[in-house]
């Protein structure tokens, strides 16, 4: 077991803090800040504890440059009206510096500051110093709540275990919790959706899944993939060359293993890859050569909604289709549906998954929805994570 918060005194202490507030902006606006309100439990907890909390996170790819558009004023100002108190934020192009210093020694226990993105500095992304030591001068303890960015080894999820004594926040406690719980220890029938387009990213996580599930659920671009080493043809459908053979040795090793996996029966095709194409549903084994799949058919989602009904522990990773464009969502919208409608224990990898049932109006009603779609995508392919291993153990 992973030490938390919980397990430290943090009164009167420096606490550096690694959240995951990387989320989505549209002309300087935060779009979503699911990651923001999921790292509010372990910064209430170190407020009302009387901890002196100095906030880190990275947002996109400023690839080691101060970038104005990637600032985290936004997320300063969000997380001012969301805590109901000052959250001191200064713009730093160097993240620490002397001011920077000054702020963090004159806090008060209970007050908040947030430093700017940790990857302003190129340093970040190697976890080579100075920045990590820069970082670690700052405060006397690390607790690391950053998900989503928990499988890179970076100067401020990992790094600052070399310096400091380092625990976990609320948050990875309860994606460890339950990824954890649903790959080791599920009810039964256990069943993994996976979509997405391309097989040769999901190939380590079906394999491993394999060993552990009763069956496993396709959808999205890798389809075609299997359908094409089935000897289909699956017209201007998305292809994943390399993995047509990885695909074939997939289906033969879930069969030798017992394991069903389920592929769609038929498929939504479209003439160009364009919301307002022309439209037809086929038989998976009937794609006419100049269409494309761009979603799972209607026969697919009463197949797929029947498995979801039974199964006791459900883990979905991917789309089923290219829900962003409305006329080719109804697959991914119909899976969400059912996952909403079960009663199993029901466990969101992250990324396009969390999207989908956020964008159809079912998050509230999924058990667990990850904040990190690479983290969560590592951790079912039974990796150990970087920024979980470096916090110390009860």
């Amino acid at each position: 077991m992973k030490k938390t918060v919980r397990d430290v005194d943090v009164a009167g202490k420096k606490v550096l803090v690694r959240c995951d507030f990387n989320v989505p902006m549209k002309d300087g606006e935060i779009t979503d800040d699911f990651r923001i309100v999921s790292a509010l439990p372990t910064i209430k907890y170190l407020i009302e504890n009387n901890a002196c909390v100095i906030l880190m996170s990275h947002m996109g790819k400023p690839k080691g440059e101060p970038k104005p558009e990637l600032s985290l004023a936004p997320v300063a100002k969000r997380l001012e009206e969301l805590l109901g108190q000052e959250v001191k934020f200064s713009s730093c192009p160097t993240v620490v510096c002397d001011h920077i210093r000054e702020v963090a020694a004159g806090l008060k226990p209970g007050e908040v500051m947030l430093l700017e993105n940790t990857r302003y500095r190129a340093e970040e992304t190697k976890s080579e110093e100075p920045f990590t030591g820069e970082l670690a001068s700052l405060g006397e303890l690390f607790v690391n709540d950053a998900f989503g960015t928990a499988h890179r080894d970076h100067s401020s999820t990992a790094g600052l275990a070399r310096y400091l004594p380092t625990v976990s926040g609320f948050l990875i406690e309860k994606e460890v919790k339950f990824l954890g719980d649903a790959v080791e220890s599920p009810e039964r029938p256990f069943v993994a959706i996976m979509g997405g387009a391309k097989v040769g990213d999901k190939i380590p996580v079906i394999e491993n899944l394999m060993k552990k599930v009763d069956s496993i659920i396709i959808g999205g671009g890798m389809t075609y993939t299997f359908f094409k080493s089935m000897g289909y043809e699956i017209g201007k459908s998305i292809l994943d060359e390399e993995s047509i053979d990885l695909a074939k040795e997939l289906l033969a090793k879930a069969e030798a293993a017992g394991v069903k996996i389920l592929l769609p029966v038929d498929t939504v095709c479209a003439k160009e890859f364009d919301n307002d194409s022309e439209k037809a549903v086929f038989d998976a084994d009937k794609i006419p050569a100049d269409w494309m799949g761009m979603d799972i058919g209607p026969k697919t989602v009463e197949l797929y909604a029947k498995a979801i009904a039974e199964a006791k522990t459900i883990v979905w990773n991917g789309p089923m289709g290219v829900f962003e464009m409305p006329n080719f969502a109804e697959g991914t919208k119909a899976v969400a549906k059912a996952l909403a409608d079960s009663d199993a224990v029901t466990v969101i990898g992250g990324g396009d998954s969390a999207a989908a049932v956020e964008q159809f109006g079912f998050k509230d009603k999924m058990t667990h929805v990850s904040t990190g779609g690479g983290a969560s995508m590592e951790f079912l392919e039974g990796k150990e994570l970087p920024g979980i291993a470096c916090i110390e153990e009860k």
